[in-house]
């Protein structure tokens, strides 16, 4: 069945027709025709890296007592806690009201870094099946670790990230927390596992200064390289973070064609420094890092933070998480172009609309298309309350 569907005129005069999926140059005489005359046509937005696991955060998670002290202490007392709560029916309603406000907030990609350490086995398909509902475009992956349960646990998660059903929608990725994290044994596991799978590495890399030592120590000489020389990063993986890699290790990234997402909201306020060296990187996508998907906000973010740190390679940053987009689900072209993604946004003196995603329009008149928003924040507000109290046993 072809899904086809055209969109404009615009303000500007402009139209876009989408057929199965993809922006064409010819609409589908037989498509259905949304206008917007008051509206400007854009594309759709990509967080290249995020955690739909978060998404509860934000409804009165209570805070850690005493307050962490250092990065270290900020995952053991705060996100590795919350993690190790999450349940299915947590981790839904968390997944859908993280989507459905990304999706109201223009951003129609989203690059997730899955952990649920009691919640394993399905945990991804749930991911998959919000996605799917709600129509967000997703690339999907569980970070194996050992932190909690020794290679078992690391083993489970490998399995995970190959039990993905793939979708027009979504796409499966293989995925280790970080170096620090895992043993060489998991991490050329994970590297065979992309080569099985056909897919690429996604991975947090020198987030803090904690990763490049632990790396140091195990006789590498940083995170990246023990990462390459265990084969685990093909090209087009994905490094989150990169804060602590050197000028030449960024270079070598590169050379390698390998992606990096810069998280400024999450690393200002994780306080693990400023990635400079990104500069050195035309493969710079933008993420989030759980904080919201509302991306606008997130490069505002991104462009206050590099004025500060002098660092004059911030624009386009956000653009380039569609090219990042393009490679994985196949696409010849990115933003508007004849070939590129059917997902855009229709905004209106500056708020979102309309969405499309894939050819399927998922928001219009500013709301949920087939969902009602403020009854997934009710199911997440609810679900919130019983994760808090579970934490509070771990």
């Amino acid at each position: 069945m072809t899904r086809s569907i055209t969109i404009g005129p615009d303000r500007t005069g402009r139209t876009v027709a989408i057929v199965n999926g993809t922006i064409v140059e010819t609409a589908d005489p037989a498509a259905p025709v949304v206008a917007c005359p008051d509206g400007e046509i854009r594309p759709g937005a990509v967080c290249a890296h995020t955690h739909l696991y978060s998404g509860l955060a934000p409804y009165g998670m209570p805070p850690a007592e005493p307050a962490p002290a250092n990065f270290i202490e900020i995952l053991r007392k705060v996100w590795w806690r919350l993690d190790r709560a999450l349940d299915r029916q947590a981790l839904r309603a968390s997944a859908r009201d993280y989507i459905a406000k990304a999706l109201l907030a223009g951003t129609t990609s989203l690059v997730d870094h899955h952990e649920s350490p009691h919640f394993i086995g399905g945990s991804l398909q749930v991911l998959a099946d919000a996605a799917e509902d709600l129509g967000v475009r997703a690339l999907l992956t569980f970070g194996a670790t050992e932190r909690n349960f020794g290679r078992a646990e690391a083993e489970a998660g490998l399995v995970e990230c190959g039990n993905v059903e793939e979708t027009p929608l979504v796409r499966r990725l293989v995925g280790l927390h970080a170096s620090f994290t895992v043993s060489d044994d998991t991490i050329r596991a994970a590297g065979e596992l992309c080569g099985r799978l056909g897919t690429v590495m996604h991975v947090h890399v020198a987030e803090a200064i904690d990763d490049v030592e632990d790396a140091r120590a195990r006789g590498y000489a940083g995170p990246l390289e023990r990462l390459l020389a265990l084969d685990a990063l093909p090209p087009g993986s994905i490094l989150a973070h990169g804060v602590h890699l050197t000028a030449d290790e960024v270079r070598e990234a590169d050379r390698l064609d390998l992606w990096f997402v810069q998280n400024p909201r999450s690393n200002e306020g994780n306080r693990v420094g400023y990635p400079t060296n990104l500069r050195h990187s035309d493969n710079v996508a933008l993420g989030c890092d759980g904080w919201d998907a509302d991306m606008a906000v997130e490069e505002a973010a991104l462009f206050r933070i590099a004025a500060a740190e002098g660092d004059d390679r911030a624009t386009g940053r956000l653009d380039a998480g569609q090219r990042l987009i393009a490679e994985r689900f196949g696409f010849s072209a990115t933003g508007l172009a004849t070939g590129a993604a059917g997902d855009v946004v229709v905004r209106e003196d500056g708020k979102v609309a309309l969405v499309v995603v894939g050819g399927r329009l998922v928001v219009r008149d500013g709301r949920l298309v087939g969902a009602d928003a403020g009854a997934i924040e009710a199911e997440a507000r609810a679900e919130a309350a019983r994760l808090w109290q579970r934490m509070a046993t771990l």
